[in-house]
């Protein structure tokens, strides 16, 4: 990327291996290995996601079993359901299920988000009973499956992952054998991928939500304006594009307000806010969902992770082998999850560390920084951290902003490194979509928080 010039970020190649450099994701764990340079979600048939509870059951996609009676007296509080979508994001499915049932859309509560270009299968819930109303419900490319009343809710991350069918097109057989594909997908089911924070977490089309969390916890909130409303990006729509471009080169709020499109409805908050109250960018800011600013936030964490396992790799230290002042997490023995309990590694004669990584017993990770980490217990790691902040001009005192308190950022862990389970072929045969191409069918399984393109990165490359 050539920079940012009043606010304009051009890609010199707007691939996504260059956008992603932008948020810290720069290595791969079989650089050695030929990819088979093909292309993902060519159909949203291609990309078939499904959900697996926490007892480890994976939903099936036509899975309907006939609801049973909501019963106050069984002290039922909500009507569960499978949400089956087809290409579309899991925000605009809640969104659409709610204006249907004439609900606010934060009444609708799930595990986790999922892909757009994609079918998807997944678990949510509603307080109350509407058992008989989500029978009726009729919506474009959303389906209502297994309703039934529960005691409990479902909750944010209370799923252990998703099982992921997916079909890579346009693969040039003459490349690439398909026996060297079995040896990427076996290396990847050794060695696992950098556990990245993929682009979706970012924004795939304007990678910067963690720039705009980083401003609004540096208290910079015309910056933090000017990012998520102004600034333009080569890689994003051009609709999108040309409305910021002129608002740029105008400053013309009003016109602006009026020229957005309704589908950049935060923008559009802002704008309208601005107008009423010109000047008062932090007002402005405030004025976004709570748990909009949470995951901006979130975003700048999720990028210092990034770049701090890139830069742990370029200087030659093994993503999978620990170094004296590692920090290992142990796993519960019964989903492999991680746990509270960690040790500090201390070098060479660690048997007992080094025999539960072996058996994936437990984990090497780094922080997600927050107002309760001190970097003194990551010993191997603190040097990492101030190099990074000292190359991004980022003060070690955004961490002490209290709104790090307010939205529980007290800091957490997350692996180095995921390992995907069940990976293997489910077929490699002719392309009836591009010509002279093979496509691959794969099948996996990833614990929640690990992202599946990033796993389809390392074998596309």
């Amino acid at each position: 990327m050539e920079g940012k010039k009043e606010n304009f970020h051009k890609f010199n190649n707007i691939s996504e291996r260059e956008v992603e450099k932008v948020v810290g994701i720069e290595v791969f764990s079989t650089p050695e290995m030929k990819g088979i340079q093909g292309t993902i979600k060519n159909r949203y048939k291609d990309f078939i996601v499904k959900e697996i509870t926490f007892t480890g059951r994976v939903l099936e996609i036509n899975e309907d079993y006939t609801p049973t009676r909501y019963s106050v007296e069984n002290k039922d509080s909500f009507t569960t359901f499978n949400l089956v979508k087809i290409n579309k994001d899991t925000f605009e499915a809640v969104r659409l299920i709610s204006d249907a049932l004439d609900i606010a859309p934060k009444a609708i509560d799930y595990a986790g988000l999922k892909d757009k270009r994609a079918i998807t299968v997944q678990q949510a819930s509603i307080r109350g009973n509407y058992v008989e109303k989500l029978k009726k419900l009729k919506l474009h490319n959303i389906f209502i499956r297994n309703i039934n009343p529960s005691k409990h809710p479902i909750k944010l991350g209370s799923n252990w992952g998703n099982n992921f069918e997916i079909t890579i097109r346009n693969i040039d057989q003459k490349s690439i054998k398909r026996n060297e594909i079995e040896e990427l997908l076996a290396a990847l089911r050794t060695r696992g991928f950098p556990n990245y924070y993929g682009l979706q977490r970012f924004g795939t089309f304007r990678p910067n939500s963690h720039l705009i969390g980083r401003y609004i916890l540096e208290n910079e909130f015309k910056k933090a304006f000017d990012e998520f409303v102004i600034t333009t990006y080569s890689s994003e729509l051009p609709q999108s594009f040309n409305v910021r471009e002129d608002l740029r080169q105008t400053g013309n709020l009003e016109k602006a307000y009026d020229a957005f499109p309704k589908s950049l409805n935060y923008e559009r908050i802002m704008i309208k806010y601005l107008i009423d109250n010109p000047g008062d960018y932090k007002g402005a800011i405030n004025h976004l969902p709570k748990y909009l600013i949470k995951l901006l936030i979130s975003s700048f964490q999720s990028f210092l992770f990034n770049r701090m396992l890139s830069l742990r790799y370029k200087k030659g230290i093994s993503l999978n082998k620990p170094i004296k002042g590692d920090i290992f997490v142990i796993l519960d023995e019964e989903n492999g999850n991680i746990t509270q309990i960690k040790y500090l590694y201390n070098g060479l004669y660690d048997k007992y560390l080094q025999e539960a990584n072996d058996l994936n017993r437990a984990k090497i990770v780094y922080p997600l920084i927050g107002y309760n980490t001190n970097l003194d217990d990551f010993p191997a790691l603190k040097s990492f951290v101030l190099e990074i902040l000292k190359e991004e001009g980022i003060s070690m005192e955004i961490f002490s902003n209290k709104l790090l308190e307010t939205y529980d950022f007290k800091g957490s862990f997350r692996p180095l490194i995921a390992k995907p389970l069940g990976l293997k072929i489910l077929e490699y045969s002719e392309d009836n979509v591009f010509q002279n191409s093979h496509k691959l069918k794969i099948e996996f399984t990833l614990q929640k928080g690990s992202y599946a393109t990033l796993l389809l990165r390392e074998i596309i490359k």
